[in-house]
């Protein structure tokens, strides 16, 4: 092994790409080894908590390795892809990803110029505490040094090197859960890779569990049944792990349900003029190009409602025990997308004209729903809508965003019989409801605001003299 081919792999680390992140799931490697890498190029699509990301690498090279399959979590700090750089022919393509060869990973030298980092995040000033269950790079670090130091003083290795067996996070926890060492398993999956079959029947001669040298119990531990049930009916049953932005959005909700004492008020509203509106705007030339919806004027509503009532638009310092008045709108908008609820935000809204709202909703969407969402773009956030009415729903009880004070649910604008001028007639009507944190929202401040947006949409021209 040559000194001088080892200080020219660079290690590619999982950035944090949000804030906090402490890890993310390898979605699609877009390289294999072999492959030859320029600056700037996008390596992999990853997922976080928040959304999915794309990673550029930061140097020119050579692919020598990708150290982890796709559809593996990995820890932010944790060495994912090694690139050769130092200019000479590409390597012999190792294994495929799925079943990766550990090999010693070098400590990065330190570069003079700039530093390998994810453009745009900057470079970590803190550690980021992980937890030690992903990664082989610790266990090959580990087993090379034992290796140099039976070399050194013996001059052969006797101290083996044990991979670290290939297995879902589902499985691991399953192992974990009925004491099998994952490292005595004999893996039945494509790749070696261990499936939950193979935990079972590895599980089922044992009478007892093995005992633990590493971490002793303080006392022997009784009996339990089994986390997950040992079989159950694949033809009947589909079992989807929860995580990335599914599994944050479910701690979000929990935890904002309950910290916040939620409120929820509701108004239903002759909208006829509304949609009316909405028509006449479509032809517009100032609204050519654009998407025009009742959304839009919904929007506007409300960014109307919080001027007048400013006070809605607050958080809750419970740090300090102070409510925060914000004096700007970064309007929520709640989207449904294959990767879960994603409650990206128009930045400054309350600055915008009509037309230029209707820009930034037509963008936030398509960019939501083609999964492109940035984690800057779901940070920040102060109020929220959310349309229900777009599933053929009349309303609902939202529950409001972590952080925020208010969230207002649109739903189904539908023809319904409706006295109007003394007369029962046909009218587009709908119901709107708003939830709030009665903990900085009393019911009088919340009563307003959603009495201002439903005279707004009942009388539209309202835009005009209000905003």
């Amino acid at each position: 092994m040559t000194t001088m081919t080892e200080a020219s792999v660079r290690e590619f680390k999982m950035p944090d790409v949000g804030e906090g992140l402490t890890e993310a799931e390898i979605l699609k490697w877009y390289v294999q080894p072999g492959d030859r890498v320029t600056d700037g190029q996008v390596v992999c699509e990853v997922e976080t908590a928040k959304a999915a990301v794309e990673l550029p690498i930061p140097y020119d090279g050579v692919v020598r390795a990708l150290h982890f399959p796709e559809g593996t979590t990995v820890d932010v700090g944790t060495s994912i892809i090694a690139v050769d750089v130092s200019g000479g022919a590409a390597p012999v393509p190792q294994a495929a990803p799925s079943a990766p060869e550990p090999e010693p990973v070098p400590e990065e030298p330190k570069a003079e110029g700039r530093q390998p980092v994810l453009v745009g995040y900057g470079v970590a000033t803190t550690s980021t505490k992980r937890r030690p269950r992903k990664g082989p790079e610790v266990q090959v670090q580990q087993a090379s040094s034992a290796i140099q130091s039976e070399l050194n003083g013996h001059g052969t290795a006797t101290t083996p090197v044990r991979e670290r067996p290939l297995a879902k996070p589902p499985v691991r926890k399953l192992a974990k859960d009925l004491g099998v060492d994952l490292t005595t398993v004999t893996p039945t999956g494509p790749d070696g890779i261990v499936t939950r079959e193979d935990v079972h029947a590895a599980a089922t001669p044992r009478q007892a569990p093995e005992p633990v040298t590493a971490a002793p119990q303080p006392e022997a531990p009784a009996p339990v049944a089994p986390v997950a049930p040992s079989t159950y009916d694949t033809a009947r049953e589909t079992r989807v792990p929860i995580k990335g932005v599914r599994k944050a959005t479910a701690a979000a909700m929990v935890g904002s349900a309950f910290t916040a004492p939620h409120v929820t008020e509701f108004v239903t509203v002759d909208v006829t003029r509304t949609m009316k509106l909405v028509e006449e705007l479509k032809q517009d030339k100032e609204f050519s190009g654009l998407r025009v919806n009742p959304l839009l004027l919904i929007a506007k509503a409300l960014l109307v409602a919080i001027r007048r009532n400013p006070d809605i638009n607050a958080s809750w310092d419970e740090a300090n025990q102070e409510i925060v008045v914000k004096h700007y709108v970064n309007l929520g908008i709640a989207a449904a997308t294959p990767r879960g609820l994603l409650v990206p935000n128009i930045k400054d809204a309350q600055a915008k004209t009509l037309p230029q709202l209707a820009q930034s909703l037509g963008e936030l969407v398509s960019t939501a729903r083609d999964g492109k969402t940035s984690p800057a773009a779901m940070q920040g956030g102060t109020v929220t809508i959310t349309n229900v009415g777009v599933f053929g729903v009349d309303t609902g009880t939202p529950i409001l965003n972590p952080g925020e004070s208010a969230i207002l649910a649109v739903g189904a604008i539908k023809l319904q019989p409706w006295v109007h001028k003394g007369k029962v007639k046909p009218r587009q009507v709908t119901t709107l409801a708003l939830s709030f944190d009665h903990r900085l929202v009393d019911g009088e401040l919340g009563s307003k605001v959603l009495a201002d947006v439903a005279a707004i949409l009942e009388q539209p021209k309202r835009l005009i003299t209000w905003a």
